[in-house]
């Protein structure tokens, strides 16, 4: 792991998450603990703070919890996926939560552990599991799925303009033999994407890697479940940030935050009917991106999307902390 792991956007989320991460008793759950950057700023900025560092990867929550032992039982480690957090909170006694970070996507730990398989630049098994015990790897997706599925996959989850090629060259090759590393598929890719389609957008494999790592890992599926099931839990206040790295990603954030901030009563009444007011505020009109001098310390930043929202008070007409 040569690159250092630079916390996404510390400033802003520690900004939105500190009206609720800093009351009494507070409990922080950071749904995507990677090498523990955004937990270690929370705990040290909030001293009454606990926190819940879930990661389904167990090599990130070995790495994270030496990091921030230092902390002693403010820090829970919890290994699981992030659409499992009411169960994370019941199991380590807690009935809500006050605070929630998700930082989507692969993370630069993972990244740079060149057998993970998760970087188009370094020679690696096509593997691409964020959890090491599941099944399907991106060399089963690579060589066992039907064209018409690869191209799919790729256009949705990778918006691959030139999938159809792209793929026509993977069934071409594994026809003559089963594709297995990282570098043979980059080299795929790259020959049949037209030069015209090079020039801009960086490497020409990006897409395709990103395609593959969201299907093998659920990614999509798993987040439509994830922010209903955390906003669900969060205690009156509380406060969720999501940092997204892909367009799907962030449309189901926004689209799931929008529908929680609409009143659902009938147009045209002077007052929201009982049960439909709006449950959450949004604290961004829209996506934030990193500022500039972040982009320059930290590059893998600059796909970054910051979305946020606070859960408002029950109905006394009075809404949730400024």
């Amino acid at each position: 792991m040569n690159a250092p792991h630079i916390p996404v956007m510390l400033d802003e989320v520690l900004e939105y998450l500190a009206p609720a991460a800093s009351r009494p008793g507070a409990v922080y759950v950071d749904a995507t603990l990677g090498a523990g950057g955004h937990s270690e700023a929370m705990l040290t900025a909030h001293p009454g703070l606990t926190v819940i560092g879930v990661d389904r990867d167990p090599n990130a929550l070995e790495l994270a919890s030496k990091r921030l032992a230092g902390f002693g039982d403010r820090f829970i480690p919890a290994r699981a996926v992030y659409d499992a957090i009411p169960e994370v909170l019941e199991d380590n006694g807690f009935d809500r939560l006050d605070a929630v970070l998700f930082d989507l996507g692969v993370s630069s730990m993972q990244l740079d552990q060149r057998e993970r398989g998760f970087a188009y630049s370094q020679d690696a098994p096509l593997d691409m599991r964020m959890n090491p015990d599941d099944e399907l790897t991106a060399e089963i997706v690579v060589n066992t799925y039907q064209p018409g599925e690869l191209v799919r996959i790729l256009r949705e989850y990778g918006e691959e303009k030139f999938a159809t090629r792209v793929v026509s060259a993977i069934v071409k090759a594994r026809e003559k033999a089963r594709i297995t590393s990282s570098s043979e598929l980059a080299e795929l890719v790259k020959d049949a994407i037209p030069q015209a389609g090079k020039r801009t957008g960086g490497n020409p494999a990006k897409r395709t890697f990103q395609a593959l790592r969201i299907e093998v890992n659920g990614e999509l599926d798993t987040w439509e479940r994830a922010l209903p099931a955390a906003l669900d839990v969060m205690a009156p206040g509380g406060r969720v940030v999501v940092l997204s790295y892909h367009s799907l990603e962030d449309r189901i954030t926004k689209q799931e935050l929008a529908k929680r901030a609409t009143s659902t009563s009938p147009a045209g009444l002077p007052v929201d009917l009982p049960g439909t007011e709006p449950t959450f505020r949004l604290l961004t009109k829209k996506a934030q991106q990193p500022t500039q001098t972040e982009l320059d310390r930290n590059p893998r930043a600059a796909p970054a999307r910051l979305r946020a929202a606070e859960r408002i008070a029950p109905s006394t007409g009075a809404g949730g902390a400024p």
